[in-house]
């Protein structure tokens, strides 16, 4: 492969690169010098699971693995405490090493459900920061401004609204930064949103007397919700690790324009060689909710969730396998049983608080009929209830 289709594959899907020319040079001096790039892309590990909005960074990595770079991924259990508060409109919480160490663990096996693991290494940047002395910490935050980082968005409307910025939030950016000098990243990568931490990361290069890496920024996914940004912040994510119904299931019920968003991102980074502008918005939430399950799961378990959502929410019918509570006779009173109860003896509710907001909203079935009433008392003894997506057959004995 020439040097410009290499660049070619570099650039494609992305929202930014900086610079063009910067790259040209150091892949000419990588092939001179018969190396791969070092190619850095961090994870605060804030939540146990790796969502959809992950794999559009992790799919250019793998797409750069192929042309036989090194990856360099960042678990960054140390940072993780702080929170980055890139596009934060509040202060995150402040979470705690054990946590942190939990939610690492799950990490590694789901990033190696996409990176190569013989090019991918995996490196925790407690590892330098668990070690850093005052000195060094002060010698790097010299190296940045309150009026540099306040020039943010979203420091700035933080600062506008008086709400409150952290001085660990300023500190955040030039951790961020630093990781790519213990690395000495040739090229990272990051979301849009990252662009000012990807720039820090270059100048704290310059100043520790390394060549600045290349940044290349990818769109971000839109959560479940269709306005925020995917993230678990916001509770709008569809995780890696879910069960192929429910991944399947929320690909169904984005809207036609945020699907065809998904669709356009994926398929630059995937190659998909597929007409979607040919098809209506149904076939294309079905194209895109079969393909993103089946880079998770096998051929038929993506046919069987197709087959089932087809079942149960366009015609109507219950799934041919459901689970099955068992109510004692005990559990009721004189034969009938409350509606919200039976929604948390059946797992279908967490709590009396959660079971009348389902019912109030509309989202509960009886035997496919809509139940609006938190007094209902249910006399018959066997039935189907469905909640959401969820289904389940509950019989009093």
């Amino acid at each position: 492969m020439n040097l410009q289709q290499e660049i070619k594959i570099f650039k494609q899907g992305i929202g930014e690169l900086i610079s063009e020319a910067d790259l040209r040079a150091r892949l000419k001096e990588a092939r001179r010098k018969d190396r791969p790039l070092r190619i850095k892309y961090g994870v605060d590990p804030s939540a146990p699971d790796i969502h959809l909005g992950h794999t559009v960074p992790l799919r250019k990595l793998s797409q750069l693995q192929d042309l036989g770079h090194q990856i360099i991924f960042v678990i960054g259990d140390f940072t993780a405490q702080i929170g980055d508060p890139s596009g934060a409109l509040k202060k995150r919480r402040w979470l705690s090493e054990e946590e942190v160490k939990q939610n690492a663990r799950t990490y590694c096996n789901q990033i190696l459900k996409i990176l190569d693991k013989k090019k991918t290494e995996i490196v925790f940047n407690s590892r330098w920061f668990s070690k850093m002395c005052l000195k060094d910490f002060l010698r790097l935050s010299s190296y940045s401004t309150v009026a540099q980082t306040l020039a943010r968005a979203d420091f700035k409307e933080r600062f506008d609204k008086n709400i409150d910025i952290s001085i660990t939030e300023f500190f955040y950016p030039l951790l961020q930064g630093y990781d790519s000098v213990v690395l000495n990243s040739d090229v990272e990568i990051g979301g849009t949103d990252q662009k000012f931490n990807l720039l820090l990361g270059r100048e704290l290069q310059r100043n520790y007397g390394q060549k600045p890496q290349i940044i290349i920024t990818l769109p971000l996914l839109v959560g479940t919700d269709g306005i925020c940004k995917m993230s678990k912040s916001f509770n709008n994510t569809i995780g890696i690790n879910e069960p192929a119904k429910e991944i399947y299931g929320k690909l169904m019920s984005l809207s036609d324009e945020v699907a065809t968003e998904y669709l356009n991102i994926f398929a630059s980074l995937l190659n998909w060689k597929f007409s979607f502008s040919k098809i209506n918005s149904k076939q294309k939430k079905t194209e895109l909710a079969k393909k993103i399950v089946k880079q998770y799961y096998n051929e038929k378990i993506t046919d069987e969730v197709a087959q089932e959502f087809e079942l149960v929410f366009r015609q109507k019918k219950t799934p041919a396998k459901i689970p099955c509570f068992e109510i004692p006779t005990k559990k009721t009173k004189q034969k009938k049983i409350w509606i919200v109860q039976l929604l948390q003896l059946t797992k279908l509710a967490s709590s009396g608080g959660e079971a009348r907001r389902l019912i109030k909203g509309g989202a509960v079935f009886i035997d496919n009929h809509r139940c609006k009433d938190t007094d209902l008392e249910i006399s018959e003894k066997e039935g189907i209830l469905k909640v959401g997506r969820k289904f389940c057959r509950y019989k009093i004995s």
